[in-house]
C-alpha cells in the first residue's frame, strides 16, 4: 500500500516496475494496482501489463532471478468504455446497455476482469517465451484471444448469455470466497481451439 503517493499520481512505465520491484522477488508475481485518481502513461490504450525483472537480489551461488510483474489500472473515471467494458458503453460497438457490475464498482470490477485476463498471460507467458498467438511482439495470449466473451452466445458489442442476480441486477459467471461474484473472462484452450 502507498496511501500517500509516494512518486506521484502521474506514472510512467518504469515507476511502476519500480514499485512491482518493492515486492518479493523470488518465486513471486508482483502485481500494482493504481486506484481511479492515478494517471499512468498509456493507460487507455491498455487496461494493464504484465512482464518480467531481473532480481535485484543474488543468492549465494550469485545467480539472479526473474520475477513476474502486473499492473492493473483503475477505469471509474479514465477511459471506462475501454477497461470496464461490459459495465460501460462500448465507444466503437453496438450500444447495447451497459451490465450492473456484480460487486456495484464498475472500476474495481473492471480491475478484476483486467487482472484476471493478466495472472492467466501471466501464468501462460511468464517470460515472454511461452504460449502465445500471432507474432511475438504483439501476441495474444490465452485470454486476449478471446476478446469480450463472457458467456454463451457472444459476440462483438455482446458478452453473452451469464448469470444475473436477482437482487442487483448484477451480471456475473464466477462465484468467489463469501459469495461474492465476478465476472471473469474465457481462456483460450489451444487442444479444442475455442474460448
Amino acid at each position: 500500500m502507498d496511501p500517500n503517493y509516494s512518486i506521484g499520481k502521474h506514472l510512467n512505465m518504469n515507476q511502476i516496475e519500480r514499485l512491482a520491484s518493492k515486492g518479493s522477488q523470488k518465486h513471486a508475481i508482483n502485481v500494482v494496482l493504481t486506484s481511479a485518481d492515478v494517471a499512468v502513461q498509456g493507460f487507455c490504450s491498455k487496461c494493464g501489463t504484465h512482464g518480467y525483472l531481473e532480481s535485484e537480489l543474488v543468492n549465494k551461488h550469485k545467480h539472479h532471478y526473474k520475477f513476474a510483474y502486473i499492473w492493473v489500472g483503475n477505469a471509474e473515471t479514465q477511459c471506462p468504455s475501454n477497461c470496464s467494458w461490459p459495465f460501460n458503453l462500448d465507444i466503437y460497438g453496438p450500444k447495447t446497455p451497459p451490465l450492473v457490475a456484480p460487486n456495484n464498482d464498475v472500476g474495481v470490477d473492471g480491475m478484476v476482469m483486467n487482472l484476471a485476463s493478466l495472472l492467466a498471460g501471466t501464468a501462460t507467458n511468464t517470460f515472454g517465451n511461452g504460449y502465445y498467438q500471432g507474432p511475438k511482439e504483439e501476441p495474444r495470449e490465452a485470454v486476449s484471444a478471446c476478446p469480450g466473451m463472457y458467456g454463451f452466445g457472444a459476440s462483438p458489442g455482446f458478452p453473452g448469455k451469464l448469470l444475473v442476480d436477482v437482487k442487483t441486477g448484477a451480471s456475473y459467471n464466477a462465484y468467489g470466497v463469501n459469495g461474492r461474484k465476478y465476472l471473469l473472462p474465457p481462456l483460450y484452450d489451444p487442444s479444442t481451439k475455442t474460448c
